[in-house]
């Protein structure tokens, strides 16, 4: 069988494009190999959010009595906080899932590899694999956690953001490197429920990519609810030393050891456009990203990119509009373009 569209990827890009695609009356395939939904369902944006949400609730009830509100004892249960978040994101993967079957998309579990002109195989977790064939195929793989050497990963002491949302016990002690978004809500979230957190950036700013203004904004509320924060500060190594770890900060020439029970490193996102088979059929690729055209298709007829593959914001609403702008003008639409990609160097468009 060869399809219209083959998707690799089932995030707010992927499942957008794929759903898009058959509305349009296109014989669509999604590639996933691991849930549906990708990471902004299964592992970012939602359930960061469902933890958010309960570390609110709980602030709120630590300040029932200035609503009114007289409440005798509350308790943060961290394990039904993490419990809760799982089970949010699963229902939306599940959510995911219906629109598959309601669109009827096919869905193939596995790795998906460009072969060659409208081929691409998939492996399993078995490691079997079968080619499929395309008229067109839109990359979709989204990125992972950034690791750099100074802070090595190791799942247990020195975490990523998905050991984070599933860490059998909260940490009396945790030390956030990164303040962006990722590491400001997990510093949020820990801190609101009682883990004592040290917020470390590179920058002279917490937030770095926002304005100023908020930047500073955010930087007070956060040390007004007990976040210590450091910013200007470089981390030169973490290493685990027992149940405890042991990370090396430098400030203006000045060197000091902190101690944690747990190390989130939030130092960004990388791309996985590794194993997708790219150089093989000759992809262009700028530091890592797949550069694209205004309609997000590569420098190779018939393969599209979207999302946190390519340059530009990695955000998932963008990876939806990005996935009608490719669709539409694959179904031979007129796409409207909200937002014209970039390269990494200059404010310019990417033409083939």
């Amino acid at each position: 069988m060869i399809y219209d569209v083959l998707v690799i990827g089932s995030g707010p890009g992927g499942y957008v494009a794929a759903i898009r695609a058959a509305q349009l009356g296109l014989k669509v395939a999604v590639v996933e190999r691991e849930n549906l939904g990708g990471i902004c369902l299964n592992w970012g944006c939602i359930p960061t959010k469902a933890l958010l949400k309960s570390a609110q609730v709980f602030d709120y009830l630590k300040h029932a009595g200035e609503y009114g509100i007289k409440v005798k004892e509350i308790e943060a249960q961290f394990g039904d906080m993490i419990s809760r978040s799982r089970q949010v994101a699963d229902g939306m993967s599940k959510g995911v899932q219906f629109l598959m079957r309601k669109n009827k998309i096919e869905v193939i579990m596995g790795s998906g590899k460009l072969e060659g002109k409208g081929a691409v195989t998939v492996t399993d977790s078995e490691g079997k694999s079968v080619l499929y064939q395309a008229k067109h195929i839109v990359l979709a793989t989204g990125a992972r956690s950034r690791k750099i050497d100074s802070i090595p990963q190791d799942g247990e002491r020195i975490i990523g953001y998905r050991e984070a949302m599933t860490l059998k016990e909260q940490p009396k002690r945790m030390i956030v490197v990164g303040s962006g978004a990722i590491g400001s809500e997990f510093s949020y979230f820990y801190n609101t429920i009682g883990t004592k957190v040290t917020l470390i950036e590179y920058m002279p700013n917490i937030l770095p990519v926002e304005d100023e203004e908020s930047s500073k904004t955010m930087e007070k509320i956060f040390k007004k609810q007990g976040i210590e924060i450091r910013t200007a500060t470089t981390v030169e190594k973490a290493s685990v030393k027992g149940k405890e770890v042991e990370v090396v900060v430098s400030k203006d020439g000045k060197k000091e050891t902190l101690v944690a029970d747990v190390v989130l490193s939030a130092v960004g996102i990388e791309a996985n456009i590794e194993h997708l088979g790219i150089e093989k059929v000759g992809i262009k690729t700028e530091r890592g990203k797949v550069l694209v055209n205004e309609f997000y298709e590569t420098n190779v007829s018939g393969v599209y990119a979207i999302g946190d593959l390519i340059p530009g914001p990695a955000l998932a609403h963008l990876a939806s509009h990005e996935a009608i702008v490719c669709i539409e003008k694959i179904a031979g639409k007129n796409p409207h373009l909200l937002i014209t990609p970039i390269s990494l160097d200059a404010h310019t468009p990417i033409r083939k």
